[in-house]
């Protein structure tokens, strides 16, 4: 439990360096010059005096430093739910093997109960670790040692509510990357606001370029930040509910494959 801990740590310190290198260098190498060239353009309409229509490239609304930063958190949380739900899948993969050879019809005694142990006890260490197989190994221990099936049912749903407190909380990052994305974009609306009080006053003499610009800045930011976190959190609700859909799986396999053939 602690080595997987330790690589998950080291997994998501590299998929967050990773996230700001690609980002970065897609910002430095293409948003942010196309996003110059279109506001130049701009620009230079405005001052010649001609009509046009402003147009809201996808590289202008996403310019900014808190857009970028939006973006790395993004692809950091990303990362992190794509780990996690690997991990669920090859845990649901392993509810279609037979873990327990236990005939129909066999009652299992509790002297019985460590030979059954073995089959679990021959997994390779990764599978070992695995909620299922961990949940009907405490429960044959506990029915060895205890002869009781009330025993065996009540380690069995600890394990799996234990399980299912442990995956929630390990979504607390999850959870804080989905709220600082809204914040990081608050605070580019309260910096493009600043910035275009602060050009008021050209806007009094007629140049409105600076004030359209930060106001810009303001609600792009906003916008982006709201778009990516409602993908963040669709995605964490999928995570979550495959997470469930594991611990209600791993009991009732348990019961079936288990319970159902233990007698005192």
């Amino acid at each position: 439990m602690k080595r997987r801990m330790s690589s998950e740590f080291i997994f998501q310190l590299f998929a967050l360096l990773i996230a700001v290198i690609v980002v970065h260098a897609v910002y430095v190498g293409a948003i942010r010059p196309a996003a110059e060239v279109q506001i130049q353009k701009e620009m230079e309409l405005q001052a010649s005096g001609e009509d046009y229509v402003p147009e809201r490239t996808i590289a202008v609304v996403i310019r900014d430093f808190e857009q970028e930063a939006c973006f790395i958190l993004l692809l950091w949380a990303l990362a992190i739910m794509g780990y996690k739900g690997r991990r669920t899948m090859q845990e649901h993969a392993i509810l279609d093997r037979r873990l327990l050879d236990i005939p129909e019809g066999t009652s299992v005694l509790p002297e019985d109960a460590r030979e059954y142990s073995r089959s679990l006890e021959a997994l390779p260490e990764q599978e070992q670790d695995f909620l299922l197989p961990r949940t009907l190994l405490a429960a044959l221990q506990r029915f060895a040692t205890t002869g009781s099936i009330q025993a065996v049912s009540d380690t069995v749903k600890e394990s799996c509510e234990i399980e299912s407190d442990r995956l929630d909380s390990e979504l607390s990052m999850v959870r804080y990357i989905a709220w600082a994305i809204p914040s990081i974009g608050f605070i580019g609306t309260v910096r493009g606001i600043g910035d275009a009080l602060g050009q008021a006053y050209k806007a009094v003499e007629g140049d409105i370029s600076g004030v359209t610009v930060s106001l810009g800045v303001a609600f792009n930011s906003t916008f982006v930040a709201l778009v990516l976190s409602i993908i963040i959190m669709f995605c964490l609700h999928q995570l979550q509910l495959s997470q469930e859909r594991l611990v209600l799986d791993s009991q009732r396999y348990a019961d079936k494959r288990l319970m159902r053939h233990l007698v005192n």
